[in-house]
């Protein structure tokens, strides 16, 4: 056999070579595997009834459960009773989704089911720990009367704690998505009971819920009543503080000023007043002196003008003068009329002149007054100011005292009122938490399933166990031998163009080869047809031309696989070409070659690859032989595809495969024909991949040619002769191209003559 543990080569020892070698199938075929069930089938059908019958035995022994479902409506957003709450509100939807999830762990909490227990008595119930009280041993000592002790706390407590852990595995608590749901269930072996639990679990809830939320408001209410007797002393004593400063300090007032400040202001304005008073009689004095050394007329001054004594003197010196002027135009200079009128002219104005003497007098008065009333305002206002900065120096710790006091009455009036509205929250239930759906009780039981589906699962089971069973015997103690191929040796033909002593000359040790991929064609992965039938009414048929091919609709095998494997490694051999070549060469019968290139390309197409075969044999030319009959060949739209000649055109079939039969030329001229549809195909961009089949074992000149074309070569060894020679042949007929090798393909079919032997038997 063909061992890749070693890398291939020539020059290795005869007599391991010789040595007989032995496989053992050690995997089933999937016909096999059917085959082996079905021949089981009345043992694997009993089997399954078995562990059906099982199922159901184990499902009517389990101890029914039902469950009631009670839903809760948990809202964060509480009620609006107070203005101001005792714990914040969530705002945002993740602080509500927390508040929501928390209260659904509330429900579980160990507070809240010891209340259960304790009103529900759990602690007795013989489905959650308990017990009645009276056990078979305490029964007996009280008919000989010996009453039992009474249990300890202790014991009351470990009772309790059982109890509490049953329940905790009869509840489930369940928060629908996006929303404020909550369900409650609980189950019980009792449909009546469960409904109880569930409805009791959810009062007690809503009870503990509202019973926290009333001590919290009493703690805070007597935390804040504690404080407020020694806020109260503290405001009492600030105050007391402050008053007595302000009495030692002469820190008299109204409420809104001190009687010093509102004295220093009203000293203030009064000296303004009396400034401008000595300015104005100051003013007045000033121009009656004006007036005086100009010796202008002295009754212009504002006093004269507005004296009534002054006014009757005018008129009266007026008069006088105008019966001066008179007189003095009749009577002449001596006359006594005349002297007594200009004397009593001389009279009138001295009097006027006296009077205003008195007006400047009575200015100078004024101004002396004035003067003295504005020292004395000044003298007062200086005390006045020297008090004002002593006082200024002491109202400092004033204002610290005010603010003390200030501080003491504004805590005290918080707390009092905080404490207040903390004290009437007691009695006020803010929770928004509602019952909106009562568990009822249950009428059908939650587990265990109907027995339908036991019966199920336990047939399955059991006809899987059994099929294990025998496929796992028939693996272990039925693997077949595989017979020993008959191994020949196999040499290389001679050249005829090259000379005798060059063809004599023993070959050359061929160099290491990399490890290609392998694939087995085998019996289970094809079927047969009847020969000859190539048509099926719209087209040629690869799979009815009477040669094995796979079989259609059949799961990925192995084989499948592998061929994707190896077409995948000729596109990375192909370095991006569009159309990758590869070439499938084999050893002994062309017609196992043209079976394995058909079944690549069938398997190709299978995975949506558009796929061109060429046939590159000239000599054998199996595949056309097979294909290119009268009346079968339909051109497609690639029709001016052809080799050589218009009678090689191009075969489109049903199966997605266009197929380029063989040229009757002589085998240099059908490569060159070939590369050249190669290269019409590649400019067409019609195809995904080529498949040349062939050329044929020993290579000729051409056939090396046409394969430094290839991208890939694929090699078909049939397993009716050595593997291993059969490759070595392979290799040394490539050379260099053995680089190109990616792929291995086992024939195990059958040969043609035992096929057509085995036909004639049942003919």
């Amino acid at each position: 056999m063909l061992d890749y543990n070693q890398p291939i080569d020539r020059a290795r020892d005869p007599a391991r070579s010789e040595a007989p070698q032995r496989t053992s199938e050690a995997s089933f075929k999937v016909l096999e595997l059917v085959s082996l069930l079905w021949r089981r089938k009345i043992a694997i059908a009993s089997a399954a009834l078995i562990g059906a019958c099982l199922a159901v035995t184990v499902g009517k022994s389990l101890t029914p459960r039902y469950t009631a479902t009670a839903q809760l409506y948990v809202d964060p957003r509480e009620l609006q009773l107070v203005d101001r709450e005792l714990t914040p509100r969530a705002q945002d939807v993740s602080g509500m989704s927390m508040v929501v999830e928390s209260q659904a762990r509330l429900i579980t909490s160990n507070s809240v089911l010891l209340q259960l227990i304790q009103r529900a008595n759990l602690d007795k119930d013989p489905e959650f720990g308990g017990g009645d009280g009276r056990s078979l041993t305490t029964s007996l000592l009280g008919l000989i009367g010996i009453q039992p002790r009474a249990p300890s706390a202790a014991d009351i407590k470990d009772v309790q704690l059982a109890a509490l852990e049953a329940l905790n595995k009869h509840i489930t608590i369940r928060k629908t998505e996006k929303s404020f749901i909550v369900d409650i269930e609980v189950w019980s072996t009792d449909p009546a009971k469960a409904a109880m639990l569930a409805n009791a679990l959810t009062n007690t809830f809503l009870t503990d819920s509202r019973n926290s939320q009333a001590l919290a408001a009493r703690r805070a209410t007597s935390e804040l009543s504690g404080r407020l007797k020694e806020l109260r002393e503290r405001l009492r004593n600030a105050e007391t503080a402050l008053a007595t400063y302000k009495a030692q300090n002469n820190f008299v007032g109204t409420q809104d000023a001190l009687i010093s400040d509102q004295q220093l202001s009203s000293s203030n304005q009064r000296l303004s007043a009396a400034r401008a008073a000595t300015m104005d009689a100051q003013a007045r004095l000033d121009q009656i002196e004006a007036n005086k050394r100009t010796a202008a007329d002295a009754g212009a001054i504002p006093e004269a003008l507005q004296s009534p004594t002054i006014a009757n003197l005018r008129a009266q010196y007026a008069d006088a003068r105008k019966k001066y002027a008179e007189q003095t135009a009749e009577l002449g200079p001596r006359h006594p009329a005349l002297r007594q009128t200009e004397k009593q002219v001389e009279d009138l104005k001295r009097t006027i002149s006296e009077e205003i003497e008195r007006f400047a007098q009575s200015a100078k008065n004024d101004l002396t007054r004035a003067r003295d009333y504005e020292a004395s305002l000044n003298r007062a206002l200086e005390v006045q100011k020297r008090q004002s900065v002593q006082l200024s120096q002491a109202a400092v710790r004033l204002r610290e005292l005010e603010r003390e006091a200030e501080a003491s009455r504004d805590v005290y009036q918080s707390f009092l009122k905080r404490s207040r509205e903390t004290e009437e929250q007691e009695t006020l239930n803010t929770s928004a938490a509602r019952v909106i759906g009562e568990a009822t009780v249950p009428q059908r039981r939650s587990f265990p399933p109907a027995m339908s589906l036991f019966a199920m699962i336990g047939f399955m089971f059991g006809a899987l166990a059994a099929a294990s069973w025998f496929v796992a015997a028939e693996h272990l103690f039925n693997g077949a031998i595989a017979p020993q191929p008959t191994r020949r040796a196999r040499t290389p033909a001679p050249d005829a163009s090259k000379p005798q002593a060059e063809a004599a000359a023993p070959p050359p040790a061929l160099a290491l080869v990399e490890k290609p991929l392998i694939a087995r064609l085998q019996e289970a992965d094809v079927i047969r047809t009847l020969g000859a039938i190539l048509a099926t009414g719209s087209g040629v048929d690869l799979t009815r031309v009477g040669w094995p091919t796979l079989r259609p609709g059949f799961p990925l095998t192995t084989l499948l696989n592998t061929l994707r494997d190896m077409r995948a490694a000729v596109a990375r051999r192909a370095d991006g070409k569009t159309m990758p070549v590869m070439a499938l060469v084999g050893a002994g019968d062309t017609t196992g070659r043209s079976v394995t290139a058909l079944n690549f390309a069938l398997a190709a197409a299978r995975d949506g690859s558009r796929v061109l075969m060429i046939d590159a044999d000239p000599q054998a030319h199996a595949l056309s032989n097979r294909i290119n009959r009268p009346g079968k060949s339909e051109p497609n739209k690639f029709g001016w595809l052809s080799i050589g000649s218009k009678a090689a055109r191009e075969i489109k079939t049903v199966n997605g495969i266009s197929v380029l039969p063989a040229t009757e030329h002589d085998a240099a001229k059908a490569a060159d024909a070939i590369r050249k549809a190669i290269a019409q195909a590649r400019s067409a961009v019609g195809y995904d991949l080529v498949i040349l089949d062939g050329p044929a074992m020993p290579l000729s000149a051409a056939g090396r040619k046409l394969l430094d074309h290839a991208d890939a070569l694929v090699a078909v060894l049939p397993t009716s002769l050595d593997i291993n020679d059969s490759m070595e042949e392979i290799l040394a007929a490539l050379g260099g191209a053995q680089r190109k090798l990616v792929g291995v393909v086992l024939d195990e079919l059958a040969p043609a003559t035992q096929t057509r032997q085995r036909g004639k038997q049942y003919a």
